[in-house]
């Protein structure tokens, strides 16, 4: 990792998720004695939400694709490079295979590093996806797939401008190790 530019440091978790139509059924209140009843979809169909998360400082930077590869991901990295570009972003990524490619084009103020195998618990980016499914888009069946990506920006969008939650949601203790050594 090179930071020959002696740019401000910005520390990134990157990840993806596949979001769409397939209704994601969770347990919910009604008034006694009622029981609440839940549509249900199995239609698979999926679009791909790409984020960037600052623990930080609660920024986040997202992006809505219809696949997940090596090309989506040079484009991410473009976007977050564009909004990032007076910083050094050092991004977290998983093993993915486009986080792997040879073909995978890398902005010159971003350096990746990679998790080891198998290990989402250290990604605090995994938080996002866990908020998006809880808060908009449990218990909900859409007309389609158009609905649901618009769902899941409205839902990134509202993350988005509240840094203070997100901070708290993806700042853990060993992350504010990092900024205090």
């Amino acid at each position: 990792m090179k930071n020959k530019d002696h740019l401000p440091l910005r520390l990134m978790f990157q990840d993806e998720a596949r979001l769409g139509r397939m209704s994601d059924p969770r347990s919910c209140w009604a008034p006694a004695p009622h029981r609440p009843v839940v549509n249900l979809a199995l239609v698979r169909e999926f679009r791909y939400e790409y984020a960037a998360v600052s623990p930080w400082d609660g920024c986040l930077d997202f992006m809505t694709a219809k696949k997940m590869n090596t090309d989506n991901m040079s484009r991410f990295l473009l976007e977050v490079s564009n909004v990032h570009k007076d910083e050094f972003v050092v991004m977290v990524v998983d093993g993915a295979s486009s986080h792997r490619s040879k073909e995978l084009k890398v902005p010159d103020n971003i350096a990746l590093l990679r998790l080891p195998p198998y290990s989402p618990e250290l990604n605090p980016a995994e938080q996002i996806w866990n908020k998006l499914r809880r808060d908009y888009f449990a218990n909900r069946v859409f007309d389609s797939l158009d609905a649901a990506t618009a769902q899941a920006v409205i839902g990134l969008e509202e993350m988005t401008a509240n840094k203070s939650a997100i901070r708290q949601l993806t700042n853990w203790h060993w992350i504010s190790a990092i900024m205090n050594a």
